[in-house]
């Protein structure tokens, strides 16, 4: 995501902060997209910059404001990546499915200029005091983050289920398919089944509802809801 944005993430070892930083001049000024280099890539890094690239999709497409030029770039880069991520998964030496994740992961590092949410907001505390896979931790928090949300993007994520072409055109047809992603994936199902511990959850949402990312989330964090949350993902409870 590097490729397209002008921010960057530093990790703060005597705090266990992530801290995002911006400036313009951190632009690339030339980037080479070549999917051959990610081949030979291990599954387990495949499956998760594969679903980190569909969170900043999807959050980017959930957050609240008008952006109708990243709305349309992230529900592109959520059907490129539902088609290819799986056939990648399966067969790791897919040339067009790479270049199809490749150029979804610059469409989501694009998208997400507009904003992100919950699922990072509580990743970030995650990774930084467990040092947990980024990507496939937002991936474990995703179902759960789009159902506390539910009410504030039914509508919506009903437009881009209809896009996906899904069976279902419904949030529930949409959270079966993120579902199926997943597991595909070999993203776990729970925060327990990452790794992670529920020692630290009042710290996790205390650091969550400071993070950049939480301000992006389209029905409003609080303690009570991130804690949830936490539970929630830890649990499997949906």
């Amino acid at each position: 995501k590097r490729q397209v944005g002008r921010a960057g993430v530093l990790t703060d070892e005597s705090t266990h902060t992530k801290k995002i930083i911006f400036h313009p001049l951190m632009m690339p000024r030339v980037v080479i997209c070549d999917p051959e280099l990610t081949l030979g890539m291990p599954a387990k890094i495949t499956a998760g910059t594969g679903m980190d690239a569909f969170s900043h999709c999807l959050e980017a497409y959930c957050a609240p404001g008008f952006h109708p030029l990243a709305d349309g770039i992230a529900v592109e880069g959520m059907r490129l990546i539902v088609r290819a991520l799986p056939r990648v998964v399966a067969d790791p030496n897919d040339l067009e499915a790479r270049a199809w994740m490749m150029a979804a992961a610059a469409m989501g590092a694009t998208a997400f200029q507009k904003g992100l949410g919950g699922m990072h907001a509580i990743a970030h505390p995650i990774g930084a005091l467990y040092d947990s896979h980024h990507g496939m931790t937002n991936a474990t928090l995703m179902p759960y983050v789009l159902v506390h949300n539910r009410s504030a993007i039914e509508e919506r994520i009903r437009r881009v289920a209809a896009y996906l072409e899904l069976p279902d055109v419904s949030f529930d047809g949409f959270l079966a398919c993120v579902l199926d992603l997943r597991r595909l994936a070999g993203v776990p199902h729970t925060l327990a089944e990452l790794g992670i511990d529920d020692a630290k959850a009042a710290l996790i949402t205390q650091m969550a509802l400071l993070d950049p990312s939480a301000g992006g989330n389209p029905v409003p964090l609080d303690p009570i809801a991130v804690a949830k949350i936490f539970v929630n993902a830890h649990a499997g409870v949906l």
